[in-house]
């Protein structure tokens, strides 16, 4: 078996060492080969020594400058460090060179929720979800960006879908809560929902506060 695939094997396994072993062992018979220093890369990124994590990917990049995994992995490393332009910039390349998955146009489509910019991140979050419909989490932040954008109907739909998939996801509850009550649907509803989003999550003050003003107007 190729190094490189046994070593995310043991990644995905939580062998630390033994895939750094075959990482290494790969970069040493293949110098020039860019995705043996984007898997070491990654294997230090996930126990925290992101600096040395970056040396590994700029010389990933540097030898091969349409490694659209090295620049995803770059742009993941800056994201978590909340350098979110510079993320994103990365991120771009890595779908410019043909990273066609899900995870680059949500991951990029965050970035710009972070920014603040939410008519540049509807159209990336809505590609994710159009390569992977299964995945919830992309989903329910394409429905809070459709919400933001006012789309509330929109946003419902993808939100109930979000609520199927997942009924214990209190924050997409709540968020369905507001966007029903947005459209003028009845009180009812919207505390039915709210009861819900409490029951999963008694905390949620979010949820609280919402619950108690609609309370407050059911007593005038």
């Amino acid at each position: 078996m190729d190094k490189n695939k046994q070593g995310i094997e043991f990644l995905q396994q939580g062998k630390i060492e033994k895939a750094l072993e075959l990482f290494t062992e790969a970069i040493e018979e293949n110098p020039q080969d860019a995705i043996g220093y984007v898997n070491f890369a990654n294997v230090l990124v996930s126990v925290g020594e992101n600096e040395r994590a970056e040396t590994f990917l700029k010389r990933a990049i540097q030898l091969d400058d349409k490694a659209a995994a090295a620049y995803y992995s770059y742009g993941n490393l800056l994201f978590n460090k909340e350098k979110y332009n510079q993320a994103a910039s990365f991120f771009e390349k890595a779908i410019q060179n043909g990273m066609n998955s899900n995870d680059g146009y949500y991951m990029l489509g965050m970035c710009f929720v972070h920014l603040g910019r939410n008519e540049l991140a509807l159209p990336y979050l809505m590609r994710s979800v159009e390569l992977d419909e299964t995945d919830n989490e992309a989903r329910f932040q394409y429905a809070l960006a459709l919400a933001q954008s006012e789309a509330y109907s929109e946003a419902i739909s993808h939100l109930e879908k979000v609520v199927k998939l997942d009924p214990q996801h209190a924050d997409a509850l709540y968020n369905l809560s507001v966007a029903y009550a947005m459209t003028d649907e009845q009180p009812h509803k919207v505390l039915q929902l709210l009861n819900k989003a409490l029951e999963i999550q008694p905390d949620h003050l979010l949820a609280l506060n919402v619950k108690k003003v609609i309370e407050q107007e059911f007593q005038k």
